[in-house]
C-alpha cells in the first residue's frame, strides 16, 4: 500500500478461519432455523438424503463438514458450485409455463 504496486501476501488458513468466523456461525444459524421451520415431511427427506451447498459459499474448505457437525444434517458441495444458479434460472426459463402453473395454483 506504501508504494502503490501490487504485492503478494501469504494468508493462513487460521486467519481466514478467524476472519469469516463471525459469518461462518451466522450462516449456521440460518441453516439451523431454515431446519427447524421445515415440515416434517420435507424435514425427513433432508436428513435422508442432505443438503447440498452452492454458490461461493462452498467454496470454503470443510464449510459442508462444519454443517454437518452442527446441523446432524448431512451436507455435501454441489458439483460447480458457482454456476449452480444460473444452471436453475435457466432451466426455470425453459419451462417457464410449467413454472407458471406450478406458482399460480398454490395461491
Amino acid at each position: 500500500m506504501v508504494t502503490g504496486l501490487p504485492k503478494t501476501v501469504n494468508v493462513s488458513t487460521n486467519e481466514i478461519v478467524e476472519a469469516f468466523g463471525d459469518d461462518l456461525f451466522e450462516i449456521v444459524k440460518a441453516v439451523k432455523k431454515v431446519l427447524q421451520d421445515t415440515p416434517p415431511e420435507l424435514a425427513a427427506d433432508i436428513m435422508d438424503k442432505g443438503m447440498i451447498v452452492s454458490g461461493g459459499t462452498a467454496l470454503l474448505r470443510n464449510i459442508d463438514s462444519l454443517i454437518t457437525q452442527e446441523t446432524g444434517v448431512p451436507c455435501y458441495i454441489a458439483d460447480e458450485p458457482l454456476f449452480c444458479v444460473g444452471k436453475g434460472t435457466g432451466i426455470a426459463l425453459e419451462n417457464l409455463e410449467l413454472y407458471k402453473r406450478a406458482l399460480f395454483a398454490k395461491r
